[in-house]
């Protein structure tokens, strides 16, 4: 009987010692580098139990505006200590006599620290390019003058640049031949997302030590720094951003009481963007609670436009004899030929009628144009590249149709062919309502459009991409949109109608007569059909370009959601004009864009 048992006791030992064994070949030479559905890197972690380290610089590329300022992040000179100074003498008087720091604190931080840091709280201390050579000179092992990559206290342009987070499922669908580490950021939203790829570390720059089980050094005190192979890497984005532009229409913008909205403003020669505002902020503790502040940018979502959208309707007018100077619209009527309450224009002709935004009006000839044809509003629509996409895309690199801006919306008229043939969806759309939209960046890209005598571009929100040293890897050249084109009469006619809004009497942006520089623009408030607190809300709009005879800038500045008597938007087109103005006629200060 005991022969039994200890043979059964041999048999389960045995399996036992298979089943130890079969683990041990697991962890040691099968998954190594992808243990568990987590994907853990045993190498990395067995590496990672030896040894501390400071992360100098992640890897991750950059991104800095169009002067090469950052947007993201910056290079700080610090003083790097590590813990196992504490166990040692140090040569700690010089460096308080270098740095200016107290002997005391720079004990008591090293003493107090369980892991490397940068001296200084709550922000590290910063080093002059002088005092990072003394320092270093004195060769002391664990004391470090480096530049390390901190991120930025305020955030231009958040919503357009993106954010990034560690993202293991996504990590694996987007690069499935790449080797990465599961703890690698990945662009999530904007441009980020959108230029991942060249933005991917090819490995983190870092001062490493080993240590024995208690945290002591191991291989004496030596210190040693690590960086990737490619000298070339990380990359830079350099954006068509210009920084103190950007800073003064995020201050604007909180001024004016924008809570849901924002600002797109254009360089018209080179069809960039200067500057772009969102709001609301993005929420940092959670970035994709969009109701509070998310993530989205709703400069490149499409919103219902409003008034904007008659610019369309009087091209098409325009090209097809419907702007006759004599003839005459009832402007105290509703487009359904009811008396308006609200609004007692009278008889106007076409050009007041532009001018004073009369609904009426451009009903009567929408419906008169999908008489002609019913693809006409969508035809022009498409000239005035207002529908979009109408960021910049194209071939480049080994990437086949890449897009600087993924998460763009397109624009509309109609949903439906249907719609297009029925005169009442047709009269609703030739105010901007019903289904029509389109994005505050194509609104600003039409502008841009009729300034520049009809010609459409590609709108870009990045230049070229930089090596580390600054020398070029690849650049976004000017492209033109595809498609039909407007005629520069039609244009003309166009910058002269938007011009009247300005310097009418009655028009409806009589408030820009004053700016010193020569606007042309048209007001919109759409109606969004949400009630709160038994309100209509409103997308209230102003869209326009200046100087008038020199055009530079295309101008947008919307506010979202907002009942009719919320003011804000023409107040901030008005101060954005001004600190434009202001910004290029500083003398401690170069004109920006290609103002005069």
């Amino acid at each position: 009987m005991w022969r039994k048992r200890a043979a059964g006791w041999l048999i389960i030992s045995f399996m036992g010692l298979c089943l130890l064994l079969g683990r041990l070949i697991q962890l040691q030479l099968i998954s190594t580098e992808h243990f568990t559905d987590r994907e853990i890197n045993l190498l990395e972690a067995s590496v990672s139990q030896r040894s501390q380290e400071m992360v100098i610089d992640t890897g991750r590329g950059n991104f800095l505006d169009r002067n090469g300022n950052p947007l993201t992040h910056e290079n700080i000179p610090v003083l790097i200590l590590f813990p196992f100074l504490a166990k040692m003498e140090w040569n700690v008087k010089q460096i308080s006599e270098i740095t200016g720091a107290s002997e005391y604190s720079l004990k008591y931080s090293v003493e107090n620290a369980k892991e490397p840091f940068a001296f200084g709280k709550p922000a590290p201390l910063q080093l002059t390019e002088e005092q990072m050579e003394d320092i270093n000179a004195l060769k002391i092992p664990g004391v470090f003058a480096v530049k390390k990559k901190y991120n930025l206290l305020e955030n231009p342009a958040a919503q357009l640049i993106g954010i990034t987070g560690q993202n293991q499922n996504l990590l694996k669908d987007r690069y499935p031949e790449k080797e990465l580490s599961i703890s690698t950021m990945v662009g999530l939203t904007g441009m980020e997302r959108s230029f991942d790829e060249f933005l991917l570390p090819e490995g983190a720059s870092k001062l490493v030590y080993h240590v024995d089980a208690i945290g002591g050094p191991l291989f004496g005190i030596n210190v040693k720094y690590v960086e990737p192979a490619n000298p070339f890497y990380p990359v830079n984005i350099k954006t068509t951003l210009d920084y103190d532009v950007q800073m003064m229409a995020e201050n604007l913008a909180d001024q004016h009481g924008i809570k849901r909205g924002g600002i797109v403003l254009l360089d018209i020669d080179t069809n960039s963007v200067l500057a772009m505002v969102s709001r609301p902020s993005i929420n940092k503790e959670d970035p994709f609670d969009n109701e509070n502040g998310g993530t989205a940018n709703h400069m490149i979502k499409q919103q219902i436009m409003g008034s904007v959208f008659k610019t369309v309707v009087a091209a098409a007018a325009i090209d097809h004899g419907l702007d006759d100077p004599a003839r005459q619209f009832d402007c105290s009527k509703k487009i359904n030929g009811q008396l308006d309450t609200n609004y007692q224009h009278g008889m106007l002709n076409f050009n007041e009628s532009f001018a004073r935004s009369c609904n009426n009006t451009f009903a009567t000839v929408a419906k008169e144009l999908k008489d002609i044809n019913p693809e006409l509003l969508e035809e022009y629509a498409q000239k005035l590249s207002l529908i979009g996409p109408v960021t910049w895309k194209g071939n480049i690199y080994h990437f086949n149709d890449f897009k600087q801006l993924q998460d763009e919306e397109q624009g509309r008229v109609f949903l439906t062919d249907e719609a297009k043939k029925d005169s009442n969806f047709v009269a609703l759309t030739g105010i901007g309502q019903h289904e029509s939209r389109a994005t505050p960046l194509a609104i600003a890209n039409m502008m841009a459009t009729i300034a520049r005598g009809g010609r459409k571009e590609m709108v870009r929100v990045a230049s070229e991409i930089e090596y580390k040293n600054s020398t070029s890897l690849l650049e976004f050249k000017e492209q033109k949109l595809e498609g039909d084109v407007m005629a520069p009469y039609t244009a003309m006619k166009l910058q002269r109608l938007l011009r009247e809004v300005v310097i009418n009497e009655d028009g409806t942006g009589r408030w820009f007569k004053e700016l010193p520089y020569e606007v042309a623009g048209k007001s919109g408030t759409a109606e969004t059909g949400r009630i709160v607190d038994g309100k209509q809300l409103h997308n209230k709009w102003f869209a326009g370009y200046f100087p008038y005879k020199n055009p530079k800038y295309a101008l947008v500045t919307v506010n979202l959601g907002v009942t009719e008597d919320t003011g804000g938007v023409n107040p901030l087109f008005a101060d954005m004009v001004k600190g434009i103005y202001n910004y290029n006629h500083t003398e401690e200060t170069p004109p920006f864009g290609s103002t005069d």
